[in-house]
């Protein structure tokens, strides 16, 4: 994931960001607790960078570790720092393979 720049974040952005689309960002609103994005006068959902990371935490309970939303739901209101460490992990991990496939390419291209 990207670094987070700014204050506040669009459904839109995040769903581009995280590569999950809107509906879903929604539908874990309402079934997560720990996601509560702000809103305007109009109902424009606004997403801080803690929001994200929140969201992306789900996303790998959820979709990389194969959790049902009720269970995600019970590991991060029973072990909120566990589950973040862990998450933090594997986005380092998947970082550090991205940059060696990178190099690997980079290494192939040489030849």
């Amino acid at each position: 994931m990207q670094e987070l720049n700014k204050k506040f974040y669009k459904i839109s952005e995040v769903a581009e960001l995280l590569d999950i689309p809107a509906t879903t960002l929604r539908f874990w609103e309402d079934r997560f607790t720990v996601i509560s994005p702000r809103r305007n006068a109009k109902g424009i959902r606004f997403y801080t960078p803690e929001d994200i990371d929140k969201i992306s935490m789900i996303h790998y309970l959820v979709k990389q570790r194969g959790l049902k939303l009720d269970a995600a739901q019970e590991q991060i209101r029973r072990n909120p720092t566990g589950v973040s460490r862990q998450h933090a992990a594997v986005m380092r991990l998947q970082s550090i393979r991205s940059r060696l496939q990178e190099m690997i390419k980079a290494l192939d291209s040489l030849r």
